[in-house]
C-alpha cells in the first residue's frame, strides 16, 4: 500500500512540474502588444494642457487599470518639419485589454475629475491638433519589453525611437525576420542597447513598418553606441547578405527624452 502511494505522488508531482514548465513557457512566448499615441501640438499652451492631464489623470488611472509603466517622452530637438509633439507609450497584454481601456477609464471618477479641462475642453479651445496611434506586436526575440535604470537624470537621457518602413509587405517581413533569426537584436543586446522593445505595427499611418526604441544614459553614449554597432563585424555580415538588402524604403529617427513623470 505504501509503495502504491508513493508511486501515486510521484506521478501527481511529475504532472505538477510538466505543467508548471509548459505554463513557463506559454507565458515567454506571450508576445506583449503596445500603443504608441503622438500628440501633435501647436504651440506651448496646448503642450501644458496635455502634460497637466496625463500627469495629474492619465497615468495614475492607467497604474489603477493595471498598465504599471507608462512611458511619456519629448523630442530633444524640435524641428519645422515635426513639429511640436508627444509621444506617450505603454505595454498591454491583448487587443482587447486596449480596446476596453476607454471604457475602463470613463468609469474612473477620480480620472475624471482630475483629467476636467482636457476632457471637457471646448470646441474652440482644443488641446490638441490631432492625437495618431499605432498599435504594435512585439517581436519574438524580445517577447515582453524592458524598463531601463540608469543613474543619470531624465533631462541627460536618450531615448530614440525608430521607424523602419518596408516597400512592400514581403521585403519588410524580411526585415522583421532580420531582427529575430538574423541577430539583429542579439547584437543590439551584445553591445548593450538597452531596448524597451522591438515590434511590428499592426496598425498605423505608415505601414508596412516596425519600430524599436533604445535607450542610452546620455548623448555620448548614444554616439558610441552606434559607432560600434555599425562597426562591428556581426553587422558588416548581417547588413552584406543579399536576402536582407533593399528591405527598408524609409527610416525615421525621433531622439527623446523622457518627461519627469514618466515610468520609463
Amino acid at each position: 500500500m505504501i509503495s502504491r502511494n508513493l508511486a501515486t505522488s510521484a506521478k501527481f508531482f511529475a504532472v505538477f512540474i510538466l505543467l508548471t514548465v509548459i505554463s513557463t513557457v506559454i507565458q515567454a512566448a506571450q508576445r506583449d502588444y503596445y500603443a504608441l499615441k503622438v500628440y501633435h501640438l501647436k504651440d506651448e499652451q496646448q503642450l501644458e494642457c496635455v502634460e497637466n492631464y496625463l500627469k495629474q489623470a492619465y497615468l495614475p488611472a492607467m497604474h489603477r487599470a493595471g498598465i504599471s509603466k507608462v512611458g511619456v517622452f519629448k523630442p530633444i530637438e524640435e524641428t519645422s518639419e515635426t513639429g511640436l509633439q508627444l509621444f506617450v507609450w505603454f505595454p498591454v497584454k491583448s487587443i482587447d485589454q486596449f480596446v476596453g481601456l476607454p471604457e475602463q477609464l470613463g468609469k474612473d471618477g477620480a480620472f475624471q475629475q482630475a483629467g476636467a479641462n482636457y476632457i471637457d475642453a471646448s470646441f474652440d479651445n482644443v488641446p490638441y491638433v490631432r492625437i495618431e496611434t499605432i498599435l504594435l506586436k512585439a517581436f519574438e526575440k524580445m517577447p515582453q519589453f524592458a524598463a531601463p535604470n540608469y543613474p543619470t537624470s531624465a533631462s541627460e537621457r536618450v531615448y530614440e525611437l525608430r521607424s523602419y518602413e518596408g516597400p512592400t509587405e514581403k521585403l519588410y517581413e524580411r526585415k522583421v525576420e532580420m531582427f529575430n533569426d538574423g541577430g539583429e537584436i542579439a547584437l543590439f543586446k551584445k553591445l548593450d542597447f538597452n531596448a524597451v522593445f522591438y515590434a511590428e505595427v499592426i496598425s498605423g499611418s505608415s505601414m508596412p513598418n516596425l519600430m524599436y526604441m533604445t535607450t542610452f544614459q546620455n548623448m555620448k553614449a548614444h554616439d558610441e553606441h552606434w559607432d560600434a554597432f555599425r562597426n562591428h563585424p556581426d553587422w558588416k555580415t548581417l547588413s552584406g547578405m543579399d536576402k536582407y538588402k533593399n528591405t527598408v524604403s524609409k527610416a525615421t529617427k525621433y531622439l527623446l527624452k523622457p518627461t519627469d513623470y514618466s515610468d520609463i
